[in-house]
């Protein structure tokens, strides 16, 4: 005993440590001490997660206990996920006012979005600072997967008979994405075994958007040819498989287009079949010849935006060289290639010279020339590009000054460093983005 004011205290007998109970979780959930069918099918797991503060009161505890009582480790890997933090990188708590409840943010942009955003974010090492603007960002992502689901609808793809992998396809564009629906899976599950959840979900971002902004966008003409019945099934396939992708991280929206895009026979996503295809799926021909095709577009979209040609104008491309193999894929694919609204190609038309006032459009094995004349004042345009390198220049100038000034960076914030230095780097790319539209009106004149 001791002695406390005069008083003699006994210790309580029956006092255990504070994470004694916590310590046996993995076995007491279980029904343990009795040898119950949940323990022999559950014991040992394999994967624990938990924040890196608490790894010695219950992680260490856990392990220990384990070996210590059933003779047995609890599981085999545990993955510390990040804390997380406010959008300048400060812990929250009530006192700064920062914190972000789960439900309200559930409540205004979606279970899915905020769930997107954490999973996005969640790379090993780093905490996560969170804002409002990731998650409004991902919430329209979720509509952006919405209306990819509502452009199926309108063109008979819900319940239509779905693609088989092994069935032989025609179209080139339903090769290509049938392989980059693979590729993608592929990605997604190295990420997944390395526990790169950061990985995973961006790398589905990306595919949404591949086949969002380019594969529906190639099947409207297709669906207009003898190879729609093809195009259909190939869409009701690779959406479904990415609605199976998604599905981890967007259970939500992705179990409700599954449900209406056709007869599951009561089936939920939550119960599907994750894929196993692999790399047989992926053409590699298609693969290149559809690289081709996007960066004729990318590149035409990208001289007509420097030159803020009118989106309304459609211009006839002068092809300068071409080699066979591109004059062929052009052939297969020329109707995508007018199809293409932003990129706005009314056709090719051969020529020895690129004509004055023109600019220059260079993909693999052929060289063409986007003529302009008529199309843009350039003058008045120059004078705008002008105008707005000034301003950017000001404006880059004031933030590399104070970024090179050391006692901006003793007094601000980290978060303020870090935010300055960001919008240099913004200002940067845009003011060389003007310059090259600039030099490319010089080439013009």
């Amino acid at each position: 005993f001791e002695k406390a004011g005069g008083k003699a205290l006994t210790r309580d007998p029956d006092v255990l440590d504070t994470w004694f109970s916590s310590g046996l979780w993995p076995i007491g959930t279980l029904g343990w001490p009795e040898q119950t069918p949940e323990l022999e099918k559950y014991f040992p797991t394999s994967v624990l997660i938990t924040g890196f503060d608490i790894i010695f009161f219950w992680v260490a505890r856990m392990m220990m206990m384990q070996y210590a009582v059933v003779g047995d480790r609890p599981f085999d890997t545990v993955y510390v996920h990040a804390l997380v933090r406010d959008e300048k990188g400060k812990k929250m708590s009530k006192s700064l006012g920062n914190v972000m409840d789960p439900l309200d943010l559930v409540d205004e942009f979606g279970a899915d979005a905020v769930r997107f955003t954490l999973a996005s974010m969640a790379a090993m090492g780093r905490d996560l600072k969170l804002s409002t603007q990731r998650i409004a960002g991902y919430r329209n992502f979720g509509t952006k997967l919405w209306n990819a689901s509502r452009f199926a609808e309108m063109n008979g793809v819900f319940g239509h008979a779905r693609w088989s992998p092994g069935d032989p396809l025609s179209a080139t564009a339903n090769k290509w994405i049938v392989g980059e629906v693979a590729r993608a899976k592929l990605d997604l599950d190295e990420s997944l075994t390395a526990f790169r959840f950061n990985d995973a979900s961006m790398g589905l971002y990306a595919f949404t958007y591949t086949f969002c902004d380019w594969y529906l966008e190639f099947s409207k003409p297709l669906l207009d040819t003898d190879q729609a019945e093809e195009t259909r099934s190939v869409l009701a396939w690779a959406l479904d498989q990415l609605l199976l992708m998604l599905h981890p991280f967007m259970p939500f929206v992705t179990e409700e287009i599954w449900g209406l895009s056709a007869d599951r026979g009561g089936k939920m996503l939550v119960h599907g079949d994750w894929p196993t295809y692999g790399e047989e799926l992926i053409d590699q021909d298609a693969v290149a010849e559809m690289r081709w095709v996007r960066d004729l577009i990318e590149k035409t979209r990208s001289v007509r935006g420097e030159m803020n040609v009118p989106k309304k104008e459609r211009v006839t491309l002068l092809q300068l060289s071409m080699g066979a193999d591109q004059d062929a894929i052009w052939a297969r694919n020329e109707t995508l290639i007018l199809n293409d609204r932003e990129a706005g190609i009314a056709g090719r038309d051969p020529a020895d010279a690129a004509p004055k006032g023109s600019a220059t459009v260079a993909v693999e094995g052929g060289t063409f020339a986007l003529p302009l004349a008529g199309l843009i004042d350039a003058s008045a345009e120059k004078a705008r590009l002008e105008k707005s390198v000034g301003k950017l220049m000001k404006d880059l100038g004031g933030l590399e000054g104070r970024l090179k000034n050391p006692k901006f960076r003793e007094n601000a914030g980290a978060d303020v460093v870090a935010e300055t230095e960001d919008l240099a780097v913004v200002k940067r790319e845009e003011l060389e983005r003007l310059q090259t539209a600039l030099a490319r009106l010089d080439e013009l004149a």
